[in-house]
């Protein structure tokens, strides 16, 4: 129904001399599609109003509602093209005078966790990059056809505008810290199994992945209206220190359902460890923290294992804010498994020590596009020491690439056999009491392994090069010949 659209609004963006990669497409189009959802939701809020004869009270002003300076309409109910600003006077009016109101609901709000706030936070973050007005009247036009009003109609864009999200992360350039494979974070909830009434986190949010699927999750389970209403409000929750990404990922979790996400716009690594209370802790972790990235000293003091790596912050930041019992489902990079410096030796110590590692899934080469590490996925649960790891080696038999991305029928033995912890040729368990006590080395060791008889001896490698030795000199030889 609105997949035309989406296509319509990319192919006016790669006009747009502005917008270059597919980060920009995104970011222009969501806060267009921000703004028309929260039209959609006002409209809805003040029809509501009415049938119960109370007062509506709009948080924009009339001058900026999308109905004014976007979308006005004639007593037909079509766009008044005689009205209709366009042009520079559309562009002038959209960065000097829409623009800034917008980023002043920042002062104005009365919290961060209301809408208001959002709506001041976004508008502080992003730019229109959309230079010329005629562009922009034709991508307001394509935008207006959108309904959010229908579940069904919300669906379909969210399905869309993941699509575009998975575009972004497949187009490299740190695309990773906007997109996590939805098949991989699908797995992840099915193993960790969160619960109506149970909170969720993630620390390093980006699109909001983990917590878009995890309401895609439990949404069927919600059986009566406290269900639902529990899950707008009190399950789900977020911190994103990057801009765009913190613009998306309110987006995406509108667009799958969710009216005002609990998502704040911070460093999490900025907080210090020590000033984590029992109300701020949760059920329940996901996430895919950023690594290779680095943090300044200041930063480092506030953790007890300093790091310069961000992901090794993050997993002693995610350890501290689950409850007794909590549990979560953590990617990162699988070095972090075996490496020898002295932080990854005491984190691997700390998370054996006060954690369950319950599971460790190794994911193969190629999971991430653009991302030239491997990684690994942690399960664990807070609150008692580890006696026994269960590893699973996820080996596909193909390279996964844009044209052959990782998918649910991938994951679906690991979910099945991690139920039992089984035994299988690409599945097996490791005691606690068997791991080096001064190394905590981790590292993935699958014993049913056969790659062992299928490498070659370091013999027939040598005659092999010796042979293809002899077949250059050969050719080099009659080439000589011929000169």
């Amino acid at each position: 129904m609105f997949q035309q659209a989406f296509n319509n609004i990319d192919n006016l963006l790669r006009n747009e001399a502005g917008c270059s990669t597919e980060l920009d497409y995104t970011e222009q189009t969501s806060w267009l599609l921000f703004l028309k959802y929260l039209d959609d939701l006002e409209h809805e809020k003040s029809l509501e109003a009415e049938l119960y004869s109370k007062p509506y009270s709009f948080i924009l002003d009339a001058p900026y509602r999308w109905e004014a300076w976007a979308s006005p309409k004639n007593a037909a109910g079509e766009i008044d093209h005689n009205t209709a600003m366009t042009g520079d006077d559309l562009r002038d009016f959209v960065e000097h005078k829409l623009f800034p109101y917008l980023r002043g609901f920042k002062l104005r709000a009365s919290g961060p966790h209301t809408i208001e706030y959002k709506i001041g936070e976004i508008f502080s973050e992003i730019k229109n990059k959309i230079q010329s007005g005629y562009n922009l009247r034709e991508m307001v036009e394509e935008i207006d056809g959108l309904r959010f009003r229908s579940q069904a109609e919300k669906h379909e864009l969210s399905v869309l505008y993941e699509e575009k999200i998975k575009r972004t992360g497949n187009a490299g350039r740190n695309g990773g810290e906007y997109y996590t494979p939805r098949p991989l974070i699908r797995a992840i909830i099915k193993v960790v199994q969160p619960k109506i009434g149970e909170s969720i986190y993630d620390g390093a949010a980006g699109s909001a992945g983990f917590l878009c699927e995890a309401y895609e999750y439990l949404r069927p389970r919600a059986s009566k209206a406290a269900d639902l209403q529990t899950l707008q409000s009190r399950t789900f929750f977020a911190k994103e220190k990057k801009s765009l990404a913190y613009v998306i990922g309110i987006m995406n979790m509108i667009l799958h359902g969710i009216e005002a996400p609990n998502i704040i716009h911070t460093n999490t690594l900025s907080e210090n460890l020590a000033d984590i209370q029992e109300k701020n802790r949760y059920n329940i972790v996901l996430a895919n923290p950023p690594f290779g990235g680095g943090e300044r000293k200041e930063v480092q003091q506030n953790f007890p294992v300093k790091s310069k790596e961000t992901a090794f912050l993050f997993l002693q930041h995610f350890i501290k804010i689950l409850k007794a019992g909590g549990r979560a489902g953590i990617v990162i990079k699988n070095t972090f498994l075996s490496n020898t410096d002295n932080a990854s030796v005491s984190l691997r110590k700390m998370l054996l020590e006060s954690c369950n590692l319950h599971t460790v899934l190794d994911m193969p080469g190629g999971t991430f596009q653009g991302a030239g590490v491997k990684t690994v996925v942690l399960f664990f649960e807070k609150g008692a020491p580890t006696r026994n790891i269960w590893y699973y080696q996820l080996n596909l038999g193909r390279n996964l690439g844009k044209t052959n991305p990782l998918n649910d029928d991938d994951l679906a033995d690991f979910v099945t056999q991690q139920l039992t912890f089984a035994d299988s040729p690409q599945s097996w368990s490791v005691d606690a009491t068997s791991i080096d006590q001064t190394s905590f080395d981790l590292s993935v060791k699958n014993p049913n392994s056969n790659d062992a008889v299928q490498m070659r001896s370091p013999q027939e490698i040598m005659d092999e090069i010796a042979a293809l030795d002899a077949e250059s000199a050969e050719v080099l030889a009659n080439i000589r010949g011929l000169l």
